[in-house]
């Protein structure tokens, strides 16, 4: 089974997926395959990032991945993959988030457009156009350990990937974070 583990950026999605490693788990990085097997489309000049080729990375993930044992696709876009069964994300506060974009020394730019994105559930939604509700988990990571955000994919694991009501989508909303000058 195909797992996406997505989220905006800073949300922990590379430090939870190192721990699953070390906890045995199969990771794979989403950019990583991309920047190995050339599946870049462009580059986007204004945020200074490559544009993933999304279509290439899926068929690739699927060829190699999907066979049938549990692997986790880690990556901010790997919510795009259809390949993939489920989906889990990883959210945190837009004020912490701030916090831990500028600690990695992003521009303020760079910050405030995923701290925004954050707020307006952008990826969420982006995952609801490719996946039921139903297989879409939501950890909220703004003040867990890594260790405690990996015991929560170890419970949802341990579920068979069943709902659990406290990850189920629509109960973090950040919205009113919108309006604060960041």
């Amino acid at each position: 089974m195909l797992v996406a583990l997505s989220g905006t950026p800073g949300t922990g999605k590379t430090a939870v997926s190192n721990l699953l490693q070390k906890k045995g788990y199969p990771v794979i990085s989403l950019n990583e395959i991309a920047i190995k097997n050339g599946f870049i489309s462009g580059i986007d000049k204004k945020r200074n990032s490559k544009i993933l080729d999304i279509k290439k990375l899926n068929e690739y993930v699927y060829k190699n991945y999907a066979s049938g044992d549990l692997v986790f696709i880690e990556g901010h876009a790997a919510h795009f993959l259809n390949s993939a069964e489920k989906v889990i994300l990883l959210r945190c506060h837009p004020e912490k988030l701030k916090k831990r974009l500028e600690k990695k020394g992003w521009n303020k730019e760079k910050v405030k457009e995923n701290i925004e994105a954050e707020a307006l559930d952008v990826i969420l939604c982006e995952a609801v156009e490719y996946f039921p509700e139903d297989s879409i988990f939501e950890i909220d990571t703004s003040n867990k350990t890594i260790e405690s955000i990996s015991e929560s994919i170890v419970e949802i694991i341990k579920s068979n990937f069943k709902p659990i009501k406290k990850y189920n989508i629509g109960k973090i909303d950040w919205s009113e974070e919108i309006f604060k000058d960041f």
